[in-house]
Formats: structure tokens, sequence, C-alpha cells
């Protein structure tokens, strides 16, 4: 068996990579450009992101809703491609840190409790792509930008 999951290893590397990258999209086009209103989001567009970064304490909030949205819009599919892998991969990794002291200060540790279970799964999975990088099947491996 050993054979095969080395074999198979290279594609459950890409196939963690592109999951993270592709889920943080739809959380970009929510919270930028008001998709998927109907799915209990807060802020619809970067104004109202911006304004309940501000009430949460994360200031200013008209800086970072921008950045949030650039990281989830251009670098959720830069991961998911393997291109500049590990520098996305550690702009993600910072966001979902914050993401997890937020989610902590509102309900603790279970996701069901709005708390920080589900970011930290997804933190963790970002950790292991800034660590690993782009991998075999990455335009960072096609292009030789492995750094």
């Amino acid at each position: 068996m050993s054979n095969l999951y080395q074999t198979l290893s290279p594609f459950a590397y890409a196939l963690l990579r592109i999951a993270v990258g592709l889920a943080l999209v739809p959380h970009g086009l929510r919270n930028t450009f008001g998709f998927f209103p109907n799915s209990g989001a807060v802020a619809l567009n970067l104004k109202e992101l911006a304004a309940g970064l501000d009430r949460g304490g994360y200031r200013p909030g008209h800086f970072w809703a921008p950045a949030i949205s650039v990281t989830q819009l251009v670098g959720g599919p830069l991961l998911a491609a393997g291109l500049f892998t590990r520098p996305v991969a550690l702009a993600v990794v910072l966001f979902l840190l914050v993401a997890n002291v937020e989610r902590w200060r509102v309900g603790g540790y279970f996701w069901n409790r709005l708390g920080l279970e589900y970011t930290l799964m997804w933190t963790i999975a970002a950790f292991y792509v800034l660590v690993h990088g782009g991998g075999l099947y990455s335009l960072d491996h096609l292009f030789g930008l492995d750094f």
C-alpha cells in the first residue's frame, strides 16, 4: 500500500490546496459584491464590511475590508492554481488567524455556536499549504517558482 499512497500523495495535496483556495472565493463574492444574500452574511458589500470591522475593533475598516476581499478573490484562485503559493498562503493564514481570534471571542470553540472550530481547520489546512508550497501539480512548479 505504501507505493499507492506515495503515488496518490501529489494528487491529494493538489486537491487540498485547490479546496483551500476555492473555499475563499464565495466569501469574497458575498462580502464584496453581495452574492448569496440569503446565506446569513452581515455584510454584502465593502462599505458594510468596513463598518462591521470598525464596530468589531478592526480599524480602520476601510483598509481591512478591501484587504480581506483581495485575499479572498485574488488570493483564493492563486492558491487554487498554485501560483505564488507560499506568499498567498501566508496572507491567508494571517487572515484566518485573526478570524480564529474573532470566532473564539464570539462563540468559543464549537462551530454551531459561531466558534473557531471551522476556521481553525481551514487555518491548519492553509498552514500546511504554506509549509509545502505549490507542489508537483501547481503553476509554481510548472514555472519553476517554488520559493
